[in-house]
């Protein structure tokens, strides 16, 4: 399954409206750390399919829903469940660190 890229229209739908976990990944083209965790994200996104969805939210195009997210940081990962933000994660992090946090939060 690959990463769904969200914006501010689609949000609500694939995100908090999801029946199951939703990482969003928050980044901009400009950011080279968002840039490296890319390759990571597509090999989870296909290793945990059943279990979340992996989206990406570009933050330059998006901002309203960046604001909203309280996004200070790039990239910055977000989990949610049942529509809620239950973990944040900033920063660049090897997969198995990514792979760790999100299993702890699912």
């Amino acid at each position: 399954m690959a990463v769904v890229e969200v914006t501010d229209a689609t949000f609500h739908n694939e995100v908090v409206a999801s029946d199951k976990p939703v990482v969003v990944d928050c980044w901009a083209d400009w950011c080279m750390p968002c840039k490296a965790i890319a390759p990571s994200l597509d090999q989870l996104s296909d290793e945990m399919a059943d279990q979340i969805t992996i989206t990406k939210l570009n933050v330059d195009q998006n901002q309203a829903t960046a604001q909203g997210l309280n996004v200070r940081n790039l990239p910055t990962l977000m989990i949610f469940k049942d529509g809620q933000p239950v973990a944040m994660m900033a920063g660049a992090q090897p997969k198995s660190s990514i792979k760790q946090w999100i299993e702890r939060n699912i």
